[in-house]
């Protein structure tokens, strides 16, 4: 078999001015939300809903994630690290408290964005009546864009890669000190999201918008955290405590959202929630 290893080198800061470094990884979080953001605003249009909604959803869906990311993150992953009288303020801080030197959130969880968006939807519905499970469908379609973007920006960092292998399509990734080829876990997980995006998206187009509440936000919590638990088994373990687990904490965590795509698919099916934009109809 010919080997096309490829030796991954590539410097995760595209731009360095002074202590402020901009990294592929942010760059990649902000096309997510912008991509999302003309996507949505299509669909809001081609639905008949005010964009004002759509301004505000999208300020609330910013801090949901990134809130929610970075605690997902400290206390899935390094409660011990984070939650120490040390090192609790990096929470919350994206500098290096030692040096001063911004950082960025080094370590953002999506599992932990997901609870943020669904309590935030939550927030959203109290403020705004607008029906939670029509917004859900419509926004999961460009999370997944975004998660494929995200994805790529782990791949320019470096991290969250998988096991040696000797496929022919391995990365060496020499920036961590690495001489021998692992799967590109990053890769597999950004194409499988780009998939799980395009066809969303397809389908929302081909039923013109006319969709059964909860049964897109099923689909695509079976499809994304299903792909999720398949990866994680060649990916390497994120830290310690994960060694000698039968299942990793990333597959653990993916479960519930599973089978609460499960539960939302029946719901939606049998038409237990409500449809359309609003809860109730708007008060002028």
């Amino acid at each position: 078999m010919l080997n096309l290893f490829i030796n991954w080198n590539v410097d995760p800061v595209l731009v360095q001015l002074g202590s402020f470094g901009l990294r592929w990884y942010s760059l990649g979080f902000l096309f997510a939300f912008l991509c999302g953001y003309f996507i949505l605003l299509k669909m809001f249009k081609k639905e008949g809903v005010e964009e004002s909604y759509l301004d505000s959803f999208f300020v609330y869906m910013f801090l949901a994630v990134l809130v929610g990311a970075r605690m997902g993150h400290c206390l899935f992953y390094e409660p011990d690290y984070f939650l120490t009288s040390d090192h609790w303020l990096e929470i919350f801080l994206p500098i290096d408290l030692k040096t001063g030197h911004f950082t960025g959130y080094q370590g953002l969880a999506s599992h932990g964005a997901a609870i943020g968006i669904l309590f935030t939807m939550w927030l959203f519905y109290r403020n705004k009546r607008i029906n939670p499970w029509w917004m859900l469908d419509r926004f999961v379609i460009v999370i997944a864009l975004g998660g494929c973007f995200i994805r790529l920006g782990n791949l320019m960092n470096s991290e969250i890669y998988g096991v040696e292998t000797s496929l022919p399509w391995g990365f060496i990734f020499e920036r961590n000190g690495e001489t021998v080829p692992k799967h590109p876990t990053q890769l597999y997980e950004a194409l499988s999201y780009l998939i799980i995006f395009v066809v969303s998206y397809l389908v929302y187009v081909k039923k013109d918008a006319k969709l059964r509440s909860g049964v897109m936000f099923g689909w695509w919590l079976i499809a994304l955290f299903g792909m999720r638990i398949i990866i994680e088994f060649v990916k390497e373990e994120q830290v310690a405590f994960e060694q000698g687990m039968l299942l990793d904490m990333g597959q653990w965590l993916s479960m519930p959202f599973v089978l609460l795509g499960v539960v939302m698919l029946v719901l939606g099916y049998k038409g237990k929630l409500k449809q359309g934009p609003f809860v109730e109809k708007k008060v002028k």
